[in-house]
Parts: C-alpha cells; sequence; structure tokens
C-alpha cells in the first residue's frame, strides 16, 4: 500500500533539499513510504550532489533509475559551474562524470571547454579536444569555433591554425575568430590575407579588419576597406564608426571623418559617448578645433575621457589659455582628472611658457588628486624648463627623478639646448640618447645642427659620419594632403609628380610676392656646408612647401588647406606659411609630429614656433 506524501514536511523535503544528507533522507522516506523515486526533481539530486566529489557517485546511482539521460541533468550543473567564479569546479566535475563511465555529449564538451577557455587552461583544454574527436563530433561548428578560439586565446596559433585548415565545414564565426586571434598576436599580414580569402563576411569581419589596420599603423588601409564596405552595402555599427574615425584622424581625412560623423546622426550612433570622444579626437587631428569644440558642447554626458581628449586638443593647437579655463570648468562640474589630463596641462603650459603653473599642476596631481606622475609627466615638465631656456633647471630635474628618464626626456633637453644654444648640455643629453634609443636618427640631427648652427662643421660632419657607421638613416620629410578624397604623398626634394612644373612655377611666384613683403630665406636651416643658391634649391624643395602648392593649384579658393607631415615643420616654412596664408587670403592648417600650426591672416596660432 503506497503512503501519501500529503504531509508538508515530507513533501518539502522531498523537493526542496539542500544538502547530500537532507537527499538521502528523503530518499530513506521514499523507499519507507513505498514512494517512487520519479518524486525527487533529477536536476536538484545533480546540482546538490555536484560540489561534492564525494557524493557524486551515489547521485550517479540514483540518476539511473530515471527514464531521462543522465547527461543531460549532468550538463545543467556544467553549465552553471563554467559560467560562475569557478569554473575549474566544472573540469572537476567532468572528470569525476568520466569515472563513473557518464557519455558526454556535445553540450557536456561546450561547457567544460568554455570553463577551461575562461581559465586559460591549455592541457585540460586539450583533453576536451580529444574527447570532441573522440566522440566524432569534429561536424559541429559551434564546437570547432570554440575550439579554435580556446586555442587562439591560449596562443597557440599553430594548432589553431592546423584546428581552423582541417575543419571540415567554416562559417563567418570561424572566419571572424581565427582572424581575431591573428590581429591580437600581431600578424598583420596573415590576418589581412585571411580576410581577402573569406566566402562571406558581416559587419564584425570589416570593423575586425580596419580595426586592426588602425593599430597596425595602416589608417589609409583601414579607410579604403571601409570605403568598400560602404560600397557592397554593409551597415557600420558603433564599432565601426570608431574605427574609421581613428584612421581617419591618423590620415587627416577630414571629409571621410564629417560623413562618417553624418552617418552617426542619422543612425542615432551619434550619442554614444564613445563614439562622441573618437569625433573629439578625430576633428582635433583634422585640424578642425572647433568642430571638435561643437561635439564636446553637445553632450548629453562626458565621462573623463571626454574632458581630458578636449584639453589635449586644445593643447597641441596651442590654446593654452582655453585648457586652462576647459579644466577649470572641469573640476567646478565635479569630474577627477586623469594621468591624460595632466599632460594636456603641463603641455599648454610649457607652449606658453606657464613655469610657475606648470610646477603647481605637477606637484597638485598627486597632492590633491592622487595621481603618481609617470614618464610622460616627467617629460612635460622637462619640456616646459627646456622651452623657457632653464636648462640647468631641466638638467637637475632629470637628474632628480625618482623614475628612469627615458629617451623622449633627453630628447625634450637637447630640443631646449638647440633653441638656445647650450652645445655642453646638448652633447651630454646626445650621449644618454646614443644609449637609450641609437637608431632615432632625430636626435643625431639635431646636434649636427647645433654644430652647423654654432659653424662648428667639423664636429657636425662627425656626427653625420656616426650616423652613417651605426646605420642610423635620417628620416626623410613627408607631408600629404587629401584633394578630392585622395591623398597626395610629396617628400622633400621631389620633382616625379605629375604636376612638377606647376608645382614649381606656382612656388615662384609666391617667393616673389613674399620677398615683396620682406621675406628672405632662412638658409640656416639648410645644413650643409654648400653655396647660398643651393641652400634656397633645399630649402624651397621642403615637402609642405610642394604640399601646399598643390593645394593651392587644385582646391577652390577661399577653401582651408589641410596638410600633414611626418617631422617638424622647419622655421623658414614657418615664417613662409604665415605671409602665403595672407598673400592667398586662405587658412593653412599644418599638422607635424608635434603640434597644429594654423596660419590665418599673416600669424600663426602658435605663440612660439618650437
Amino acid at each position: 500500500m503506497q503512503i501519501s506524501m500529503s504531509s508538508s514536511p515530507a513533501q518539502t523535503l522531498v523537493s526542496n533539499f539542500k544538502s547530500p544528507l537532507e537527499l538521502k533522507q528523503a530518499h530513506a522516506h521514499l523507499i519507507k513510504t513505498n514512494s517512487p523515486l520519479s518524486l525527487i526533481p533529477p536536476s536538484r539530486i545533480a546540482s546538490v550532489c555536484a560540489v561534492s566529489l564525494a557524493d557524486i557517485s551515489y547521485a550517479h546511482r540514483l540518476l539511473t533509475h530515471f527514464s531521462q539521460p543522465q547527461i543531460v541533468v549532468w550538463n545543467s550543473c556544467l553549465k552553471t559551474f563554467a559560467e560562475s567564479d569557478s569554473p575549474f569546479d566544472a573540469i572537476l566535475l567532468f572528470r569525476r562524470l568520466r569515472e563513473l563511465d557518464v557519455v558526454p555529449d556535445s553540450f557536456t564538451c561546450a561547457f567544460v571547454l568554455k570553463a577551461c577557455t575562461a581559465l586559460l587552461d591549455d592541457k585540460n583544454g586539450k583533453i576536451i579536444h580529444g574527447v570532441i574527436e573522440k566522440l566524432g563530433l569534429h561536424w559541429n561548428l559551434v564546437l570547432q569555433n570554440m575550439v579554435l578560439n580556446f586555442y587562439g586565446l591560449c596562443g597557440e596559433m599553430s594548432t589553431a591554425r592546423l584546428v581552423f585548415d582541417k575543419m571540415p565545414q567554416r562559417d563567418v564565426v570561424s572566419w571572424n575568430v581565427m582572424i581575431t586571434h591573428l590581429v591580437k598576436n600581431g600578424d598583420f599580414e596573415g590576418a589581412y590575407v585571411l580576410f581577402s580569402c573569406m566566402p562571406e563576411r558581416n559587419v564584425r569581419s570589416w570593423t575586425m579588419m580596419i580595426s586592426a589596420c588602425v593599430h597596425s599603423g595602416k589608417p589609409r588601409e583601414g579607410v579604403e576597406l571601409f570605403m568598400e564596405m560602404e560600397k557592397i552595402g554593409v551597415q557600420a555599427n558603433e564599432v565601426t564608426v570608431v574605427a574609421v574615425l581613428s584612421a581617419c584622424a591618423d590620415l587627416g581625412a577630414l571629409e571621410l571623418g564629417k560623413r562618417v560623423h553624418e552617418y552617426s546622426k542619422r543612425s542615432g550612433i551619434r550619442s554614444n559617448v564613445r563614439v562622441s570622444n573618437t569625433l573629439i579626437d578625430m576633428y582635433v587631428k583634422c585640424g578642425c578645433l572647433e568642430e571638435a569644440r561643437r561635439v564636446f558642447e553637445e553632450m548629453e554626458e562626458r565621462t573623463v575621457v571626454s574632458w581630458s581628449t578636449m584639453i589635449q586638443g586644445l593643447a597641441i593647437h596651442g590654446q593654452a589659455q582655453e585648457v586652462l579655463r576647459v579644466f577649470s570648468m572641469m573640476i567646478e562640474m565635479g569630474m577627477m582628472p586623469n594621468g591624460v589630463t595632466f599632460i594636456g596641462l603641463l603641455h599648454a603650459c610649457s607652449h606658453i611658457g606657464l613655469v610657475d603653473e606648470g610646477r603647481r599642476f605637477f606637484s597638485g596631481m598627486t597632492r590633491d588628486y592622487g595621481i603618481i606622475p609617470e614618464i610622460e609627466h616627467y617629460g612635460c615638465m622637462v619640456d616646459l624648463y627646456s622651452r623657457a631656456g632653464l636648462l640647468q633647471e631641466a638638467h637637475e630635474f632629470i637628474m632628480n627623478m625618482p623614475i628612469k628618464p627615458n629617451g623622449v626626456i633627453w630628447g625634450a633637453l637637447l630640443g631646449g639646448c638647440k633653441t638656445h644654444k647650450n652645445i655642453e648640455l646638448a652633447e651630454e643629453a646626445t650621449r644618454h640618447l646614443a644609449r637609450l634609443d641609437p637608431l632615432n636618427d632625430g636626435y643625431y640631427v639635431v646636434l649636427s645642427n647645433i654644430y652647423a648652427e654654432a659653424e662648428r662643421w667639423i664636429d657636425a660632419v662627425r656626427v653625420r659620419k656616426l650616423m652613417k657607421n651605426r646605420g642610423v638613416k635620417k628620416t626623410i620629410g613627408c607631408s600629404s594632403i587629401m584633394v578630392d578624397g585622395v591623398i597626395h604623398e610629396f617628400v622633400a626634394g621631389d620633382d616625379s609628380h605629375s604636376q612638377a612644373f606647376e608645382i614649381f612655377d606656382m612656388w615662384e611666384k609666391l617667393v616673389n610676392y613674399m620677398k615683396l613683403r620682406g621675406y628672405k630665406p632662412d638658409t640656416s636651416v639648410v645644413l650643409l656646408d654648400v653655396e647660398e643658391k643651393e641652400k634656397e634649391k633645399f630649402l624651397y624643395r621642403h615637402s609642405e612647401k610642394l604640399a601646399l602648392c598643390f593645394g593651392l593649384i587644385n582646391t577652390p579658393p577661399g577653401s582651408v588647406i589641410r596638410i600633414m607631415k611626418n617631422l617638424r615643420v622647419c622655421e623658414d616654412c614657418h615664417v613662409a606659411f604665415k605671409l602665403i596664408s595672407s598673400i592667398v587670403n586662405r587658412e593653412i592648417v599644418v599638422r607635424d609630429r608635434n603640434r597644429f600650426h594654423c596660419f590665418k591672416d599673416g600669424a600663426c596660432s602658435c605663440q612660439d614656433y618650437w
């Protein structure tokens, strides 16, 4: 005779036991009352016993009496463990189940592999891979993609590639996973080749490759990919927008950046804080400070990145007083600055000679905000002292730094030595630089230039010979300008351009106009022991001058000309561009290695040249 289970305590015990002991009590109760074992929820049997390896065999014996396949019940526990803070519990449970000859299925393998991936446990992951192969589950595409991702995350790229090549079938996820890990492991070329072979691509494929181009220093290729993506009708998402805006920022591709900005507005992506921050950065680096400001002011929510990006943008555009105003506003609104914020502040102080303010900001970083200065902040301080002519103070500051000075630190001092003609400290800085950054041509060139300006030609030649003996090659000046969506590049002395004749003719006309306004070629920047006429010829073929003439020929009157240069603009080009902006009544924006120069109405936005 079956006894009723209507009594509340017994029913509660059978359905809501919380430990193996209570389970055994419930089991005993069922036996004593001649009730069916099926009254106990099988999933609860597994979950209660799974946490104790000693009780798993007991649960296994109970579960054999249920019609439901046992592995289905255990899979629920494996999933819970794999997604918990202790994913190794899933691996331990799997081992015990294998000892009890419980046959796994595809879900079992997926959950345990997920645990191995979370732990980067290559040993157990390989065991699961072996189980997958042994069970003939290699046809399962989801599992194969998980295996591929596992090996990629563990850095075993040769194994990952072997898995990828042997996959009986692949989908877009397979290709994306393989390309992602190639990019993360620095194999951009391999990733690009694989991307080119993809039978189909989704927005993630395109975005991943565009982003890879940007991070690999190939922004032009990133822009080209985006244009190809647009052509075939793939809609960009917010991650794509951020990637392509970063490429536009690196290239100075303003028109495309504006178009992407418009797209982000239409699609609703514009409200995304990360997109807005990238837009500010793009406009800053394309020389459109007012547009950057407009994006910043229209933001409903601003993060510390928003404020810091705006502050840095103002700083590299020479708007030091505006930097201080925006920082004050930031503090008033309760936004805590970070290390990047102070780099912008110190940079601004450096460029207008606010030595005392720079000192206060530097000391206040730690005192007021708990920010420990990093090497970049020390570099800004050395730059601040060096620009102000406080070379001995800059040197003492370096010698007392709590962290080891790097090449940037000594390079900042060297730059100050050139401006203020201190040969002795320049030689000391160069000795350190030769050890810290032996293949950086810029430092040798600066020392050579310092000697040449002092007419110490033997020393200048000695430095140039030293460069040659050490295999250091001088970086050739290169400038680019975008016209009608096409980037045109010019190198110093270039006469191979299809419009070379028109460019040189335009320059001759400009020189004549400039000389009427008192222009004299500053041949001191041509540090070669040659005749004056030869020096002028070298001077007139600087890459930014060629790019400017090309822009004047090929852009509408009154439009802004934007030029990017890989090196610093020289003193002669700086003077010439100020005059030309007034002669042609055009705004000329030049982004060089250090900062932006906005030439307009005969003046430059930067208060100092260096």
